[in-house]
């Protein structure tokens, strides 16, 4: 996808205020059975055609408003995911400036882990 220069410009802006991973380390997290919370951050419609297995769903468009009732200690560990790896870079800064210690973006997304054969489920699955 192309994103628009002035997008661009937004999460260049915040990329060096957030930890990053990649989909591979994020499929060894899970592998290895480690305790985080694994959040996309697409739209509706991206998660019910497809999400990574274990995920829970909190929309970029709610997630600052209802992130501290799913997940009240700012410790938690979050590990969070959009479609490539730019709108979960925003969610990530937006958590941070809201007091979570532990926030993580996963750069690729949704497609650098599809592209890499990992699972994924739907919605008939929840």
């Amino acid at each position: 996808m192309d994103h628009s220069a002035g997008f661009l410009k937004v999460v260049d802006a915040v990329r060096g205020n957030v930890v990053e991973t990649d989909v591979h380390g994020v499929k060894q997290r899970l592998d290895r059975g480690e305790p985080f919370q694994l959040v996309d951050v697409r739209e509706d419609n991206e998660w019910e055609a497809g999400h990574l297995p274990h995920a829970i769903h909190l929309g970029r468009g709610i997630l600052e408003r209802d992130v501290e009732t799913t997940f009240p200690d700012p410790d938690t560990d979050i590990v969070l995911y959009c479609g490539g790896g730019y709108r979960s870079v925003l969610a990530a800064d937006a958590l941070r400036r809201m007091g979570y210690t532990r926030v993580t973006s996963m750069d690729g997304g949704y497609r650098g882990w599809t592209e890499a054969g990992y699972p994924v489920e739907d919605a008939s699955e929840d």
